[in-house]
């Protein structure tokens, strides 16, 4: 593999989206979300993804959430990250229709899930993404993840893809490593293939990958970029410190659906409200104390989740 260095490296965050208690975006929680990441030291942004519960914005409230985060992220004076937008779904034809829109503000790239219950073919799958990357000037990040779709975008596919100029990258969270190192055998290095699950982070790096896009970054995301930026440079034993030290953490955000758990996490830390949009609901309340239990056990929580 030769080519230029990936343009997405090191730990990303899957961005929740704050909203407040009469179901509105709650543009302020959100400035302080991603102000805190970024003097963390997260490495790239990434708003409007399925994390953010997407699915239930309209699409007036997707741009003004990605250009709330491009504001905060190219604030003058500080350093600046790059942002990932989602721009993904079952109908290609919007999906396109939301790329363009994000192209004219300016985005760094697009992370683009693949589509779920129609379970289209390879074949579709791959021009699928091909009208989606034909249609931008935009990178383009794939993201794989069959335990959300019911459709899984095989190696041979991704590879196929990847010679595509502008797709430059896979969220890869299908589970399985055996299929994350087909991916990175066959990939040219300027292709990026990223964990999609925090706790699988350190193997795929491993095997080559070039990095996370996290759920528990939201959280903590100066140790997730310290823990990917570790392994990156080979330093396994501190990454491997961290990851065991927050490898709870990593579980029990998935203790109900995503992002249920870390939301709530969030809200005890002040950084938001726990309001999700229906057909997400609360925490039932044994998760909520295991959640609870695990914030405090790792130094993390200051409130009670309520």
């Amino acid at each position: 593999m030769s080519g230029s260095p990936p343009l997405f490296r090191g730990c990303g965050t899957a961005l929740v989206t704050p909203f407040r208690r009469d179901q509105t975006l709650d543009e302020e929680a959100l400035r302080k979300l991603v102000r805190f990441q970024i003097d963390e030291g997260i490495d790239f942004l990434v708003p409007g993804g399925t994390t953010g519960e997407s699915v239930t914005l309209s699409r007036e409230e997707h741009l003004r959430l990605v250009a709330i985060v491009l504001e905060e992220a190219r604030r003058p004076g500080q350093r600046r990250v790059p942002v990932l937008a989602g721009a993904g779904g079952n109908n290609t034809r919007a999906v396109i229709e939301l790329a363009r829109e994000l192209e004219k503000l300016h985005v760094d790239g697009l992370l683009s899930v693949n589509p779920y219950y129609n379970k289209p073919t390879q074949e579709g799958l791959f021009q699928h993404y091909a009208a989606i990357a034909g249609a931008v000037g935009l990178p383009v990040v794939l993201y794989n993840v069959p335990g959300r779709t019911s459709g899984n975008v095989e190696p041979a596919t991704i590879a196929r893809l990847a010679s595509i100029s502008n797709i430059v990258g896979v969220k890869e969270a299908s589970g399985n490593i055996n299929q994350v190192g087909d991916v990175i055998a066959n990939v040219p290095a300027h292709f990026a293939v990223l964990s999609g699950d925090d706790a699988m982070a350190l193997p795929i790096i491993a095997l080559g990958g070039q990095g996370l896009v996290s759920v528990a970054s939201n959280q903590i995301p100066g140790v997730m970029a310290q823990m990917v930026r570790a392994a990156l440079n080979g330093d396994f034993a501190a990454a491997r410190k961290l990851h065991y030290h927050y490898l709870p953490l990593l579980e029990v955000n998935f203790i109900e659906s995503n992002p249920i758990p870390v939301k709530a996490a969030l809200a005890a830390m002040g950084m938001c409200q726990e309001v999700y949009r229906l057909p997400l609901v609360p925490l039932r309340e044994t998760s909520r104390q295991k959640l609870q239990s695990v914030m405090q056990a790792v130094g993390l929580a200051q409130h009670s989740i309520h």
